[in-house]
């Protein structure tokens, strides 16, 4: 008996436990199910605004100036007066510098010296050829008559009657006549060649008169026009060699700025050039607004890029030559444009309108950037999908996925 129950009770326990974990099962209360929910995220929206807009081009360029003059020293000789400085703005016929006119005189008294001189040789040889002319035709006469001379000796002497003394003086006076009118004939038949070397001597010496009396004139150094002196070189009581440079001067309405143009771009532009002649610029500076146009390309490039020349419509006394600008460039007009945040474009070629609830995407080309007019930098993008009052997610979204379920908020 007592091992029967030995045998029986673990049994009746497992039984026992077993029931109870039953009723426990049957009697628990039901969980509660829990539902899933789509998170929503919450974005800003803008509509879609077709437009005609002109991308920009944002450049970074150089002031430069291709008239800038730069003053050189007539000639040797000291600096008498300065009466300009650097960054000053002068006006046509301002006296800017000026050298010691007694440097420069004694050149132009010698040269002039020097033509007196040799007029007054062409003179003499004018007068001398007329005197030779008239002194041939005696000495010609006197030739006859030493001709006359040695004739007759020679008769007499055959005759024996006149000394063979007489015909050797005869003879003699004949060979100097001749060798006279020989010597008289080749002074006339000179002169034109005299005349030419002296005519070409005098025209040298002219012509040094007319360098020194230039460089007397030029010893003062005057504006010859509107402008600003970019550079002084020299001070009061220099010595300054010919050719030095003294100063520099550029004018205001000959400022240029010099862009570089990237490689992609090249092609376009220069299109555009040819068709529309010239294409707008603007750049901000010190607060004033600076007008420009691109008028044409550098004759040279490379593989970065080439040179854009753009001249000045306004804002010309804002700048200075070697100042470095930021220019924005309005490339040609596209039609049927969307300007949108920057932040609202994926991967720079997909954006995402607000269809149900959900972001649908939609592939766009991006055509460059835009600035409106309160400064704010937008992005240019084309897709024929986008419609006129369709609503722009422009809310960047790192998780942003087609169909993601969204929300508009104000």
């Amino acid at each position: 008996m007592n091992r029967l129950l030995k045998l029986l009770l673990p049994v009746l326990i497992l039984a026992v436990g077993f029931g109870v974990f039953q009723y426990l099962k049957q009697t628990r209360p039901d969980r509660p199910v829990t539902e899933t929910r789509e998170r929503v995220w919450r974005v800003a929206l803008e509509p879609v605004e077709p437009r005609a807009l002109a991308p920009m081009l944002e450049l970074y360029g150089q002031v430069e100036n291709p008239d800038l003059l730069r003053a050189a020293a007539s000639a040797s000789a000291q600096v008498a007066r300065v009466l300009v400085r650097e960054g000053e703005r002068v006006v046509p016929g301002q006296l800017l510098l000026e050298l010691d006119p007694r440097d420069l005189v004694s050149g132009l008294a010698r040269t002039g010296a020097q033509v007196a001189e040799l007029e007054a040789q062409l003179e003499s040889e004018r007068n001398g050829q007329e005197s030779d002319r008239a002194a041939l035709e005696q000495e010609r006469r006197l030739l006859e008559l030493s001709e006359d001379a040695v004739a007759r000796a020679k008769s007499l002497t055959r005759r024996q009657v006149g000394s063979q003394n007489d015909l050797d003086l005869a003879e003699q006076d004949l060979a100097r006549q001749r060798l006279a009118v020989s010597e008289r004939s080749m002074r006339i038949a000179d002169y034109p060649a005299r005349r030419r070397a002296l005519e070409a001597r005098l025209q040298q010496a002219r012509a040094e008169y007319e360098e020194a009396r230039l460089a007397f004139a030029r010893s003062r150094v005057v504006a010859p026009y509107a402008g600003v002196v970019s550079a002084v070189e020299v001070a009061v009581g220099d010595q300054v060699k010919t050719d030095e440079v003294l100063l520099s001067l550029y004018p205001l309405a000959g400022l240029e700025v010099r862009a570089r143009i990237p490689a992609p771009y090249q092609a376009e532009l220069a299109a555009a050039l040819r068709n529309a002649g010239s294409l707008p610029a603007s750049a901000l500076v010190d607060g004033g607004r600076v007008g420009l146009v691109l008028e044409r390309l550098a004759g040279e490039a490379d593989p970065s890029g080439i040179d854009g020349l753009f001249t000045l419509t306004e804002g010309a006394e804002w700048l200075r030559i070697g100042q470095m600008l930021t220019l924005r460039l309005e490339r040609p007009l596209r039609e049927s444009v969307v300007a949108v945040p920057f932040a609202a474009v994926y991967g720079g070629n997909r954006v995402y309108t607000f269809v149900d609830g959900r972001m649908r995407a939609v592939a766009v080309r991006t055509l460059g950037s835009w600035f409106a007019p309160d400064g704010e930098e937008r992005l240019l993008v084309a897709a024929p999908e986008l419609v006129s009052g369709d609503p722009l997610v422009v809310t960047h979204m790192p998780n942003a996925v087609d169909g993601l379920r969204v929300e508009a908020h104000q």
